[in-house]
């Protein structure tokens, strides 16, 4: 039986759409009497004879051995010992079919079932330089929504807890909904104990209870099994395309609206998977999400806060205007907030700064200037010379 063919043509059923057989047999190598036979009720497969196996009085003991990553080779010494007489390689190619048909199965939902599946994971360490030729790295958020093939990208400058839980927010309060099951590889802000051959799956509490707090089900993919995470791969390899942009930007402001644009411009886009754009499709999944938590619930993880990298002058850029903070501060990731016309400035949560909202181009705190000044121009004054200075200056500066 050709799945392939079977879950092309499913697509279609669902959609109740009747497909161009001769277009699907090209693409496929096939006639199209088969994608026909297919699409109008399968294809009937002789049934295989039931011979007696060795395996039979074992086979419920290994499948449970198996969903516990278990290896062939321990389950044939386990059970060896409980009388087995078979050979070890009867016992590898059912292990290797179990494990084969478990791997299809969870493909096939994540291909057919609208508002079952999503997948997630990082674009790591990318990077785009402005026009005057400085760095700029940052990291994007992807997801990627099974059915529709939907696409969320938020870039951030972190990929720390909170970053991850306000980026997933964002996605689920975009949509308009929360997938049954989301699929995660074993990144550190959601398993402590990655899923490996031998163990299960140990998730982060904190993502533990974000996960309910939300109402989906996470699952860890194991390490090479393109099968389960091969959309979002393909989504962190579309993102490549985002180098057209290199030497086009002014600065880390330009990021998020350039990424946004990206994401609208590839959901228009047509999927070769489906012959629709995502677009078009979330209309039709978003009938089978889960619905959005209680408003307060999603606004708790949601991160409104601006990232921003303290420069050597010890200043951060907002508007295009720049605000002081301490020169202690220099090069660390600080965040921001406008709250009442008053910029807040963070760093790991506490704030360090205040400033008015300005139209200047340089804005100083006065305790900043004489940290910075202490540093640098004047470091060989007392502090009475430095206030002096400040005071005698400050118009200056006001009027930078």
């Amino acid at each position: 039986m050709r799945t392939d063919i079977y879950e092309k043509v499913s697509l279609f059923k669902v959609e109740k759409i009747k497909p161009n057989y001769k277009e699907i047999s090209r693409r496929f190598n096939c006639d199209p009497r088969t994608v026909k036979r297919y699409y109008e009720g399968g294809i009937k497969e002789r049934k295989p004879q039931n011979k007696p196996s060795k395996l039979d009085a074992y086979k419920d003991l290994i499948e449970s051995k198996l969903d516990l990553g278990v290896s062939a080779m321990a389950i044939y010494k386990f059970i060896e010992k409980a009388g087995y007489q078979g050979k070890y390689t009867i016992l590898r190619d059912y292990a290797k079919k179990i494990k084969s048909e478990k791997t299809k199965r969870a493909t096939v939902r994540i291909e057919t079932n609208p508002g079952l599946s999503a997948q997630v994971d990082w674009k790591e360490d990318f990077s785009l330089h402005t026009k005057t030729g400085k760095k700029v790295t940052f990291h994007i958020f992807l997801m990627v929504y099974g059915y529709s093939r939907y696409k969320f990208l938020e870039p951030t400058l972190s990929k720390d807890q909170k970053a991850f839980f306000s980026a997933m927010a964002h996605a689920f309060d975009e949509t308009g909904g929360v997938p049954k099951e989301i699929w995660f590889d074993n990144m550190k802000t959601v398993v402590d104990q990655p899923k490996t051959q031998y163990s299960k799956v140990v998730f982060n509490q904190s993502f533990y209870y974000f996960s309910k707090d939300i109402g989906f089900q996470p699952i860890a993919c194991r390490p090479y099994r393109p099968q389960t995470k091969g959309k979002v791969e393909a989504l962190a390899r579309l993102t490549e395309r985002l180098r057209v942009y290199d030497y086009e930007i002014d600065g880390y402001e330009d990021i998020f609206s350039l990424v946004k644009m990206f994401q609208d411009e590839i959901n228009m886009e047509v999927s070769q998977a489906t012959d629709f754009p995502p677009c078009d499709l979330l209309l039709k999944e978003k009938e089978h999400l889960n619905p959005l938590p209680h408003h307060d619930i999603l606004e708790s993880y949601q991160q409104e806060l601006i990232a921003r990298k303290v420069s050597h002058e010890a200043m951060v850029t907002y508007g295009k205007v720049k605000y002081s903070v301490s020169p202690k501060y220099i090069n660390k990731l600080v965040h921001l907030e406008i709250i009442d016309d008053i910029l807040h400035i963070y760093y790991n949560g506490s704030v360090i700064q205040k400033h008015p909202i300005s139209d200047k181009k340089f804005n100083y705190a006065k305790e900043d200037l004489k940290e910075i000044l202490r540093s640098d121009l004047l470091k060989t004054k007392s502090d009475e010379e430095i206030e002096a200075y400040i005071e005698g200056n400050l118009t200056v500066y006001d009027n930078l």
